[in-house]
């Protein structure tokens, strides 16, 4: 946080030393319209890994993607990343409610990591347009594996770690 503010502060004076005070109040206003679209999107989406927390049965979490669901809780934290929509304040705040129900790191992480490298959403908008079919499809298929090894290895890094769960 330190490091940020020096920069900014930084930032700051060489746009006023270039362009005045109507380059630093231009910056200011167009940041506070983006921040102003940002902070609902932020709110829905906690909000959303809130009532996920409570709504998601602890139990079925627990045994469908805990420390003991072995490769098949890798492959639903997969599947379940692959399909979410959303961007990361949908994926985040759901990735942390899915640990809050007892999700493991591993599901969790292959989650995020299938949110990011396989997700359709990104695929269907940007990718297939842009890229064509054949692209998109190939890098999903060489990309499958990812999330699974990724969580294979969080979890076990973790537990390395943590032999005894997660610390107080």
């Amino acid at each position: 946080m330190i490091v940020i503010a020096v920069l900014v502060a930084i930032s700051v004076v060489l746009v006023y030393r270039r362009d005045g005070i109507v380059g630093v109040t231009e910056i200011l206003i167009g940041d506070l319209a983006l921040f102003g679209g940002i902070l609902p999107r932020v709110l829905a989406g906690c909000l959303l890994g809130a009532f996920i927390a409570e709504i998601l049965p602890h139990e079925k979490v627990s045994r469908s993607l805990g420390p003991q669901s072995g490769l098949k809780g890798l492959l639903i934290g997969t599947a379940f990343g692959a399909i979410l929509p959303g961007g990361p304040f949908t994926a985040y705040p759901v990735a942390s409610a899915l640990l809050a129900v007892g999700a493991d790191f591993g599901a969790t992480i292959a989650m995020v990591v299938s949110w990011t490298l396989i997700g359709y959403g990104r695929a269907v908008a940007w990718e297939v347009p842009i890229m064509g079919t054949d692209f998109t499809l190939w890098r999903i298929v060489i990309s499958l594996p990812l999330p699974v090894l990724a969580g294979a290895l969080g979890r076990f890094v973790y537990v390395r770690i943590y032999p005894k769960g997660a610390p107080p």
